[in-house]
């Protein structure tokens, strides 16, 4: 059993089943993949992505404004939390910090942000869904400071050093590995999905990015996640089947779907 943790399906080229969403989520269930998150990054765009995925039972969602998505409608508070009573609802985000482009600029506005959404997934009980690019430091103090532990949630696409995952664990959090850990130049990384505990990994595509070897360059979809599992197992010690067992055990506590 696969779980695709972290998905972005309303974005995922549809190109080579004839732009029909049910042929590729038929596609996943027969590469074995029973769940995934599919997650916002706006809220313009989130109305149409629940609408889309209401069909299938086997999808959650989350809620939130990804920190790189500037000039979006600002989350309120409220308006997060009112979303996320939705029973399908599972998390608050993505949400965090993404200094990539922005390197040396004011990202004050990001941080607002970044704190709005703690502090709407504390007012639900909810975890979070953290992306962090270029800014380790900053979101681990703004983790703490907000009180993120009491939700906890996962640093997902991680692409960081063992430290910022350590104290991301030390915090609660889980850390999902996405196709990156699969790439030749990323032997760093691989090193770090060795050292993380097997009760806090999870295992994502990030479709429609990021697609793991033998599909990189090409468009990503969840039916890919196995890659990313059995690159895990090889550098762990474990077959893919038993990394697929506890990446959904965990998924599954994580966003209270046991």
């Amino acid at each position: 059993m696969l779980i695709d943790s972290h998905c972005h399906l309303d974005r995922v080229d549809l190109k080579r089943y004839d732009e029909d969403f049910d042929r590729m989520m038929q596609a996943s269930a027969e590469a074995g993949v029973t769940r995934m998150l599919c997650v916002s990054i706006d809220l313009e765009h989130y109305p149409a992505m629940r609408e889309l995925v209401e069909p299938y039972a086997q999808v959650d969602v989350s809620v939130g404004v990804h920190p790189s998505e500037e000039g979006r409608r600002e989350p309120s508070l409220e308006a997060l939390v009112e979303l996320a009573a939705d029973p399908r609802n599972v998390a608050i985000g993505e949400t965090g910090l993404d200094c990539y482009r922005s390197s040396g600029e004011d990202i004050g506005w990001q941080q607002a942000r970044f704190r709005t959404h703690i502090a709407a997934a504390r007012a639900c009980g909810k975890p979070l869904i953290i992306h962090t690019r270029n800014a380790r430091e900053d979101t681990i103090r703004i983790l703490k400071e907000e009180g993120a532990a009491e939700v906890g949630g996962v640093l997902h696409c991680f692409t960081e050093d063992w430290e910022t995952a350590k104290q991301g664990l030390d915090l609660g959090f889980y850390v999902s590995f996405s196709g990156i850990v699969t790439f030749k130049n990323a032997a760093e990384l691989r090193e770090v999905a060795r050292q993380v505990p097997n009760d806090r990994l999870l295992i994502e595509t990030d479709s429609p990015y990021l697609a793991p070897v033998p599909h990189r360059g090409k468009p990503n979809e969840p039916r890919l996640v196995g890659h990313v599992a059995e690159c895990i197992g090889e550098v762990r010690g474990m077959a893919p089947e038993a990394v697929a067992e506890v990446t959904a055990e965990n998924y599954l506590r994580l966003f209270r779907r046991a």
